[in-house]
């Protein structure tokens, strides 16, 4: 069912776009009882189609983390293959940041200026200074760039799993970017076993915690996820419309 469906649907904030600062918190519209910021993550892209399209017909727009991850399509997500998704998303208004170039993990900080950057896939591990961690976090911004010229750009970054040093927190600022995690009831828990917590619990868990100010994140389709949370997406966000909550990007100064 769900195939038929998805196929028919310093260095680094010279690249933000002058855009970006336009983008302050906006006001509580007439009606609206708090604003949501929805983020999501890159991840399996499986269900990138179908999430977009709801985002599309309900009018919520988000921030849209970004890092070279392998797709179900057998390319990486930032491959010039995507360049019409990604297109489409900055014509609808979303927003764009840093979720690293190679989704590798920040592991400790070995010494002032350096931090360990490891893979969850066996494919290395390295230290970066200064320098090479200034070009991790921006090699995503350069490539939807050459795609996007357009796209409107914040001065934020997050690590993958949200997981950060001291040492990357400083060494990124000094980059120019500020880290963005998620609040506490943020964690929309697509990446959670489905046989563990089933998209019917999932969603009557976010509808019931979520409050006013939350950082929401998702991501547009997790491979481990059997039962694919893009199915559930659109009853999420209309029952959050329906609480009378508004969603907008995150403002540049980020949300804590």
């Amino acid at each position: 069912m769900f195939a038929r469906r998805a196929a028919g649907l310093g260095a680094l904030a010279a690249l933000a776009s002058p855009a970006a600062a336009q983008l302050a918190r906006p006001p509580i519209a007439r009606g609206c009882t708090g604003t949501l910021y929805l983020t999501i993550d890159t991840g399996w892209s499986r269900e990138a189609e179908v999430i977009a399209a709801a985002m599309a017909r309900h009018g919520v727009r988000a921030t849209l983390f970004i890092a070279q991850e392998p797709t179900f399509r057998g390319d990486r997500s930032l491959d010039p293959s995507w360049a019409p998704f990604w297109r489409a998303r900055a014509a609808e208004g979303h927003a764009f940041a840093s979720h690293t170039w190679r989704h590798w993990y920040f592991r400790g900080d070995p010494a002032p200026g350096r931090v360990t950057y490891a893979s969850r896939r066996n494919e290395g591990q390295e230290v970066l200074d200064q320098p090479g961690l200034c070009a991790e976090l921006s090699r995503p911004i350069e490539a939807l760039r050459a795609m996007v010229p357009q796209a409107q750009v914040l001065p934020l970054w997050r690590a993958p799993g949200g997981i950060v040093t001291p040492g990357a927190v400083r060494m990124a600022a000094a980059c120019g970017l500020r880290h963005q995690g998620w609040t506490a009831n943020g964690f929309l828990g697509d990446e959670l076993a489905s046989e563990a917590q089933s998209n019917a619990a999932l969603l009557r868990q976010n509808l019931a915690r979520i409050r006013p100010g939350e950082v929401l994140v998702m991501h547009w389709g997790v491979r481990s996820r059997r039962e694919p949370f893009g199915l559930i997406f659109e009853q999420l966000i209309t029952g959050l419309l329906e609480r009378g909550f508004c969603f907008a990007p995150l403002p540049p100064e980020g949300v804590r």
